[in-house]
């Protein structure tokens, strides 16, 4: 009987210091267990600055069982992950950070719960070796995904955890641009959990996620799988709307009641661009919405593979295109 095979997905940006330890972990951790599953490693390079496509080039030299998937530039580290799930081949994916912070050699404790009948179970953590912005978004964006498409309050879900084959196959089937792997992976589970994981420090380098980079993710999460925005504009623009009414009713019955109250220049300049603020904003809502159709309409791509080295053993299952 075959063993199950076990696809770790690392997507890679500025980690040409910290991926071989990486790599090292994950294979050491599986090679404890190595009569009971086998495994590969699909590393994507997101188009990073620095020297990883030849860090992990010589890797695939060292573990053939290392799928190299190079983009064409830098998509973003959800579309990232979309191109390593279109080349997982195992029963159970398992996807983790490239900066060593998600320790790879605690990785059987969400595999042995996906095991027990879970279809996705992700690491929680008592600590984050965040700074204190990057834990605040964190929040931010969890709060978010439990009101626009109803993420669970008590599940802590990140960037490391374990799914059945099947729900990344339920993700792949989404053609469209800015992926948010989150909602794509809950649109087909219904059975989750939290297992306690170690949060390491980062041995080197800084995190690529900058604060526009952060709110561009949350916008992906908010915009690809939750019109409440759409109707969150509807219903301010109504009671701003009725705010005017009133405010007009108001300076109307005063000056009938007192024709000495002269007409306020001030007041009806704020007014003008309180109502053009917020009538520009809800625009924008509006204009997101159109933008990623147009975008999706003309098929801009979720990411494009420069090249790929696949080493692994001849007469499996080809991977997906």
């Amino acid at each position: 009987m075959a063993k199950p095979l076990l696809s770790f997905v690392v997507p890679c940006y500025r980690s040409a210091g910290t991926i071989e330890s990486v790599v090292m972990e994950i294979d050491a951790t599986v090679q404890n267990r190595a009569d009971a599953f086998d495994h590969e490693i699909v590393l994507v390079n997101d188009g990073s600055p620095d020297h990883v496509a030849g860090v992990i080039t010589a890797l695939c030299e060292r573990y053939p069982q290392i799928v190299f998937v190079n983009l064409s530039r830098n998509f973003g580290q959800h579309s990232a992950i979309m191109a390593g799930f279109s080349h997982v081949r195992g029963d159970i994916v398992i996807c983790l950070d490239d900066d060593g912070q998600t320790p790879a050699g605690e990785c059987f404790k969400l595999i042995d719960k996906v095991q027990e009948g879970y279809d996705i179970v992700y690491a929680a953590y008592d600590k984050r070796e965040h700074h204190l912005l990057r834990n605040l978004g964190s929040r931010f964006n969890a709060a978010c995904n439990h009101f626009f498409f109803g993420q669970p309050k008590a599940l802590q879900v990140n960037s490391y955890f374990a799914c059945q084959r099947f729900v990344v196959d339920a993700a792949l089937q989404y053609p469209n641009p800015f992926p948010y792997v989150t909602g794509l992976l809950f649109q087909s589970v219904s059975t989750y959990a939290n297992v306690p994981v170690t949060h390491r420090a980062r041995k080197a380098g800084q995190s690529g996620y900058s604060l526009k980079k952060l709110i561009s993710l949350w916008a992906n999460g908010v915009t690809a799988f939750s019109i409440k925005p759409l109707r969150f504009a509807n219903y301010l623009g109504w009671l701003t709307a009725v705010f005017g009414f009133v405010f007009a009713l108001i300076t109307v019955l005063r000056k009938l009641f007192d024709p000495s109250i002269e007409a306020g220049w001030s007041s009806t300049i704020a007014l003008m661009l309180v109502l053009g603020g917020v009538i520009i904003a809800l625009i924008g809502v509006v204009g997101e919405y159109i933008g990623r159709i147009y975008l999706s309409i003309n098929r801009c791509p979720q990411y494009v593979v420069r090249n790929v080295i696949d080493r692994r053993a001849q007469g499996k299952e080809e991977p997906r295109p």
